[in-house]
């Protein structure tokens, strides 16, 4: 009866235990499922393969030249590299002739032509040096061409016709590789308006977050919804197509106005006690339970959507859902690196796919919601399984109202205990039997 009552209370104890760890599963499985729908939408930083590319072609051609004609192939290569690197040279020489006689007080204040206009203009040390160098070669190399005058001929040509490819737009950048340039140098519209957005508000506002919260909560205790564990950060709505409402009850009927939070006032750029404040929202579920949260839409998206409604800004639809993309990127890459932010936020991407349901938003907020709670639920360890004895456990256990329950606390702290006798020898092999076993 009382060995029955103990294994009783420890399956119910791994069977609670049990119970969370599948919750936790699930929690994780629902946040790998939502990481993986983001992923689907958000372009990563493009990667090495077209050097890969050009490196593994390059290698193949060499060898074929070497295995057909050695001898020539060092006069091939230097000819080669003069034809790619005299036509920007030159290109950049014309370049550098209109940035001196209209520019060079307006764009550069008068800084030095070896540090910032030469290189603003092509003429960098790198294109230099590789002409440098195949000039030396095909010098030691000689003429790779049956005739004297013919590689000067085809240099000379393959220059100018350059140039004037160049100044068409024939040679130009790609939009791939204006691109790259524009998300490696940090110079796209998402990128100012992410730091813009942190810089100026978000480190501003979020380390204080916690702060507001437990004083708004402290005087809407009675009556108010319950705050989960998911409710205590900042939720940053990002929709894809950016055209954002001023009210969100105006999107989805599920969510209501709650109340603000405590204004927090910060001295700011010469205004004295900038208010900076947070609105606090109810959002129904499925069984009409209110859940509390503090949201509001990103602000910089305000200005991508009027951006792409200005003609003279040619910022069309298509561009604006990339640079809506781009601000996610890279206001989640600031905010992970941000010891001020960290924990007390959570970015929200909305796909502008699902507009024919009228509660999309309200579903997307509770589900992460619920994708909080789980990630912060704590899992108790596995109870260990030791085998007591039997005549202990007869006396950790007690008779309460007519029935016998064990006393021995399960979470006891551990504690070190310290013995002053004298070691001594090992004890002869005792019998430890089950004296209740035995007498059946």
């Amino acid at each position: 009866m009382k060995g029955g009552v103990w294994r009783s209370g420890e399956a119910e104890r791994e069977q609670k235990t049990n119970a969370e760890l599948a919750h936790l599963d699930r929690g994780k499985h629902a946040k790998m499922q939502s990481l993986q729908d983001q992923d689907s939408l958000i372009p990563q930083p493009r990667g090495n393969l077209p050097k890969v590319c050009a490196v593994v072609l390059a290698a193949i051609t060499t060898g074929g030249i070497v295995m057909l004609s050695p001898e020539t192939l060092f006069g091939w290569v230097a000819m080669v590299i003069l034809i790619l690197t005299l036509g920007p040279l030159l290109n950049g020489v014309f370049l550098l002739a209109e940035e001196m006689l209209h520019h060079s007080n307006t764009r550069y204040q008068g800084r030095g032509l070896l540090s910032h206009v030469l290189p603003a203009c092509g003429l960098g040390g790198k294109t230099l040096l590789a002409a440098g160098l195949a000039c030396l070669l095909l010098y030691l190399a000689g003429n790779p061409l049956p005739h004297k005058g013919q590689c000067w001929k085809l240099l000379l040509l393959c220059s100018v016709l350059y140039v004037l490819l160049k100044s068409l737009g024939v040679l130009g950048l790609s939009e791939v590789e204006v691109s790259e340039i524009c998300e490696e140098r940090k110079m796209n519209v998402a990128h100012g308006l992410a730091w813009s957005f942190y810089l100026g508000y978000l480190r501003l506002v979020l380390p204080y977050l916690e702060t507001s919260i437990a004083e708004f909560r402290a005087t809407h205790r009675a009556g108010g919804p319950n705050w989960g564990r998911g409710s205590k950060k900042l939720f940053i709505l990002i929709p894809l197509n950016a055209n954002i409402t001023h009210k969100l009850e105006e999107e989805d009927e599920n969510i209501c106005f709650y109340d603000n939070l405590p204004n927090k006032e910060i001295d700011r750029a010469g205004v004295r006690g900038r208010v900076y404040k947070h609105s606090v929202y109810k959002v129904l579920d499925e069984h009409g339970k209110a859940h509390v949260f503090v949201g509001e839409y990103a602000t910089p998206l305000l200005t991508l959507y009027n951006m792409s409604q200005e003609s003279s800004a040619g910022f069309g639809e298509s561009e604006r859902r990339h640079q809506v993309l781009l601000f996610y990127r890279t206001l989640q890459d600031i905010l992970e690196h941000s010891l001020d932010c960290r924990n007390r936020y959570r970015l929200i991407l909305l796909n502008d796919e699902h507009d024919d349901d009228p509660h999309f938003l309200s579903k997307a907020i509770l589900r992460h919601l619920q994708q909080q709670e789980k990630e912060e639920f704590c899992v108790p360890p596995p109870p260990q399984q030791v085998k007591r004895h039997p005549f202990r456990n007869l006396l950790n256990t007690r008779a309460l109202n007519g029935e016998w329950h064990c006393t021995d606390p399960m979470s006891r702290e551990p504690t070190l205990m310290f013995s002053m006798e004298q070691p001594q020898p090992l004890m002869e092999p005792v019998e430890d039997t089950d004296p209740y076993h035995a007498q059946r």
